[in-house]
């Protein structure tokens, strides 16, 4: 039997090889660039070049595990098949309607991307199921007999089925496939029973259309690729890395090609966590930095966090929310606009910006010398030494350095910076920019990054691990062998393996209904079972993985929690409810009082057995004679120092090396800052023990008078620039936490809410970008009525403030304001506050006509929610008994409280990371630069008057508001 196997992985630009031995225990590494008409053609060659560099022929390998950006790039370009969709009368435009989410809170033209099915082709279809799968209105075969011939007439080349509630009942979808299989055979059919079996009617409608409109186009691909293996002697197994992180057969893949959205970032997140056990560290963070991102995912247990859902084809790629949702497993990864390539500029408020623009591979970084003048993330590396202008990937490309300094000493100058100063600026701001990304994606989960070790890799990702780790608290960096081919040699260590899910709401309390829990879990780990067996493997050698999406009752967002094995019933619902429980207060707060749990989607995931790899190192590119190839002066923050710069490939087990150091290779270069030390392991990993104490970054103490503080803060805009940045991560994940545990369509989907930090004074520091204006606006001013009625010296810790005096409060009785102390060694430092809208408050049903505000109805004066920790339950049982829907209403304010909770926590965990005695001196910066950005904005309005107005009718008789704005000077 063959020992050999390939994984290769199609990108935009280049496709990737490793090829390992597994008689040798050997990789070896290959590139070639990308064919985009036919990405086929540069696979076949790249594999030929590969076995012929090998001394082999393609015959003799014995499994080619093939990752491809095909899917994606379909979907974003916009060259998938022609789709036609067939959905329940009256729901022909959900592709068009989407949420109710803005994903720019600001921007009063919003674009989104077009449905991947015009609305010409969209044709109803008279049937119906309830949310229970009752028949409502049977099918009408006549009607989908005649929609097929029309879109056949239109040319289309494959049609999606997506009906109301067909994840409760397929019965309609399965009966309308069996008739244009039958009728028409040459089209491609997808079902939203099969491809997405879960409710929510927009992400299912959107899913089951890219799945068809990418079918065609895989099932040619993967045709034409595997007559031409045969034709070269390939005998052996073909198989698709997914986006879960596993593999499927070409049988699997023709079905459901949406899978393979995401399956070249599969493969690194499986590296990573194959790095990390080889490593002997079964919890570590992937950190993969390549030219235009920087992306992170967890593994835990040796395990890698898989999430239901990404947006694919965003029309702008770093904001969430202006994508195609796509309801598939995917590994669970955060990605920012920071990789080598990001720009430097000046942003509005005159402090160092870098990324999301890139300068991509052409022109490139001005050090490429291909005509680029901006300033990029790998110019600054180059100009602080820590890249030899003369062995960029492997000497294949030459830098210059001059161009490089030139470039970043143009920005430097606004800032009063030399070109070394601001080089080492981009370096902290993009290393900042990636950690905070990091941070959000492990804390939102529940988790201390502390925890993990980190392992780096991509093209840039080894320059700035060991700066990434050191802010996130991280004491051991990984750099893995051949870490540039990451994703390839993660596809290797893949298992065969498929999740199938279907949604089934039950409410997990004593009586529900076992026998169909549990008769669902059974079809699903059939259907999985059938897969596997179809890409051969024995019923034995299959692994069952169970898991439930379970949310309080009346929540609008679920988390995903393991089931125990065996069936489900009485015996075992405790525990079932407990692992809920844990999982939330982990991510959130913990579960409040008398909370009912169900579970929304249930999913089964059956894997096969892992594949053998068991490397003991990868080949260099060419023969190697000594370790250290000198040294050269490097920049680490006060000075050029003398950096030793040493070979990879002649590392050895055991050895040590005290930082500054510089390890070098062909696809990265690996940053041993001062203090660290590196060490190489058994299998050539290198690791970096990381000094993680770091100094605070403004210097300021409790003694430091104001006016001295803020000059230090001021006098350092890196350093400026990056707390702010964290303050801002701050109300991110207060954000979350309010739209993850909030219970109403209005906060939940529209998010008609809004979470600020403000100082011990109720003055606002940072509010969350997508909140509604009008509350940043006014919470402030609700935050010192508040602190009018209990003074800050009353305060303690574990007390929550709250009122929605409409004077007071936003204008009216339906938002509710939260608000909560932050204390720091018994100091109150500042506040966090929440305000949103809730969906009822009582009064009349048609608020609109109130003609007085008690007809609107409860109103909750300035009061204490909590007590040192302790509810006010007089206060909760008034508003119990005075809402239409109290547990929905309640349930959006305790969301408000658990992001206050959240808030606090990170603002001190930020402050005791930093060494900052109170926010005093960082808030005047802030706020002064603020308003000279303000300022800026308005001098730069033209000199005049403008006028405006608005007419509303509120009360039956018509209102005219005038509005004249002079701007002079």
């Amino acid at each position: 039997m063959t020992t050999y196997r390939v994984g290769l992985d199609i990108g935009g630009t280049f496709t990737d090889f490793v090829l390992y031995d597994g008689e040798r225990r050997r990789i070896s590494l290959h590139k070639c660039l990308t064919t985009p008409d036919d990405p086929s053609l540069a696979a076949l060659a790249g594999l030929g070049e590969l076995a012929a560099q090998a001394g082999i022929a393609i015959g003799d390998i014995g499994e080619i595990i093939h990752g491809t950006t095909l899917v994606t790039n379909a979907i974003i370009e916009r060259r998938g098949a022609k789709v036609g969709l067939l959905t329940t009368q009256g729901f022909r435009d959900v592709l068009e309607m989407g949420t109710e989410q803005r994903y720019d809170i600001y921007d009063l033209f919003l674009k989104f991307p077009d449905p991947l099915v015009p609305r010409r082709r969209r044709i109803e279809i008279p049937e119906r199921m309830d949310a229970r799968g009752r028949v409502v209105t049977p099918l009408d075969p006549e009607a989908v007999r005649a929609a097929a011939r029309r879109l056949v007439d239109d040319g289309v080349e494959a049609i999606a089925v997506c009906f109301l509630h067909a994840y409760r009942n397929p019965a309609h979808e399965c009966a309308a496939a069996e008739l244009l299989r039958r009728e028409f055979p040459h089209l491609a059919a997808s079902l939203s029973c099969e491809v997405m079996a879960e409710l929510r009617e927009y992400p299912r409608a959107v899913t089951t259309c890219a799945n068809a409109y990418v079918q065609p186009l895989m099932a040619s691909y993967l045709a034409r690729f595997e007559r031409e293996l045969a034709a070269r002697g390939f005998q052996g197994r073909l198989n698709l890395m997914h986006s879960g992180g596993g593999l499927i057969s070409p049988s699997a893949a023709r079905d459901f090609p949406i899978r393979l959205i995401e399956s070249g970032p599969a493969g690194g997140g499986l590296a990573t966590a194959l790095f990390g056990v080889r490593a002997g560290q079964n919890d570590v963070l992937a950190f993969d930095m390549g030219g235009t991102t920087a992306k992170s995912c967890l593994v835990e247990g040796g395990r890698i966090e898989v999430a239901a859902m990404m947006e694919a084809a965003r029309v702008h790629r770093f904001k969430r929310g202006s994508g195609l949702p796509i309801k598939v497993p995917v590994i669970d990864m955060i990605e920012t606009g920071a990789g080598g390539g990001s720009i430097a500029e000046i942003d509005e408020v005159g402090l160092l910006r870098v990324g999301p623009r890139s300068a991509g591979a052409d022109p490139g970084p001005a050090c490429y010398g291909r005509g680029g003048s901006e300033p990029t993330v790998t110019d600054a590396n180059l100009v602080l030494g820590y890249y030899d202008p003369a062995f960029f990937l492997g000497g294949r490309m030459a830098l210059d350095r001059r161009a490089a300094l030139k470039a970043v000493t143009r920005i430097g100058e606004t800032l009063g910076l030399s070109g070394v100063e601001t080089a080492w600026g981009i370096h902290k701001v993009v290393t900042e920019s990636m950690a905070a990304a990091a941070r959000i994606h492990v804390v939102e989960k529940g988790k201390d990054p502390r925890r993990y070790a980190l392992v780096g890799f991509g093209g840039a990702g080894p320059a700035h691990a060991a700066g990434v780790a050191r802010i996130l608290g991280i004491g051991e960096v990984i750099v893995p062998p051949a870490s540039g081919a990451a994703s390839c040699l993660g596809f290797l260590a893949a298992p065969l393996s498929f999740e199938h899910a279907r949604s089934h709401p039950v409410r997990l309390a004593p009586g529900f209904d076992a026998a169909t829990l549990n008769h669902i879990l059974a079809e699903l780990e059939q259907d999985g079972r059938a897969l596997l067996a179809e890409a051969g493997v024995a019923p034995a050698d299959m692994t069952i993985e169970r898991s439930a999406d379970m949310r309080l009752v009346g929540q609008m967002h679920e988390i995903n929690v393991p089931l125990p094995a065996g069936a489900i019933d009485e015996s075992s619902l405790d525990a079932v409810r407990a692992a809920f429980a844990d999982v939330y207060a982990q991510r959130y707060t913990a579960v409040y009082a008398g909370a009912a749990i169900e579970a929304i989607t249930f999913r089964v995931r059956v894997v096969g057995p892992p594949p053998p790899l068991d490397l003991d190192h990868a080949e260099a590119p060419a023969p190697v004679q000594t370790k250290q190839k000198g040294v050269r002066q490097a920049w680490f923050g006060d000075c050029f120092v003398e950096a030793a710069v040493y070979e990879r490939y002649a590392l050895e087990p055991g050895d040590r090396i005290e930082g500054p150091a510089i390890v070098e290779e062909r696809e990265a270069t690996t940053v041993v800052p001062p203090g660290d030390r590196l060490t190489v392991d058994a299998h050539l990993n290198l690791h970096i023990a990381v000094a993680v104490a770091a100094p605070a970054l403004a210097r300021i103490t409790a003694e430091t008078p104001l006016a001295h503080a803020m000059r230090r803060i001021e006098a350092d805009p890196i350093a400026l620039e990056i707390m702010w940045s964290r303050l801002v991560t701050v109300v991110d994940e207060m954000w979350l936490t309010v739209c993850r545990t909030a219970f109403s369509l209005i906060i939940s989907e529209a998010q008609d809410f809004a979470c600020e930090l403000l100082d011990a004074n109720g003055e606002t520091l940072v509010h969350s970008p997508r909140a509604m204006p009008v509350f940043n606006l006014c919470l402030p001013r609700t935050v010192k009525a508040l602190l009018a009625k209990y003074p800050p010296e009353t305060l303690r810790p574990g007390d929550v403030l709250v009122t929605n005096d409409p004077w007071l409060c936003a204008g009216h009785l339906f938002d509710i304001a939260v608000l909560s102390p932050v204390f720091v060694d018994d100091r109150l430092v500042g506040l966090v506050g929440t305000v949103g809208h809730v969906s009822d408050i009582g009064g009349t049903r048609d608020s609109l006509k109130a003609r007085e505000i008690y007809e609107e109805g409860l109103q909750i004066p300035p009061m204490m929610l909590y007590r040192s920790g302790a509810p006010n339950e007089d206060l909760f049982e008034i508003i119990r008994e005075n809402v239409r829907n109290p547990a929905q209403v309640l349930g959006d304010v305790h969301s408000f409280v658990a992001a206050n909770a959240v808030g606090a926590e990170r603002l001190t965990a930020f402050m005791h990371e930093y060494g900052i005695h109170d926010l005093e001196a960082l808030a005047a910066v802030l706020q002064g630069r603020a308003e000279t950005a303000m300022r800026e904005a308005i001098r730069a309005l033209p000199n005049g008057t403008y006028s405006n107005e608005v007419w509303n009718n509120p009360l039956g008789t018509p209102l005219r508001y005038p509005l004249k704005l002079t701007v002079a000077g």
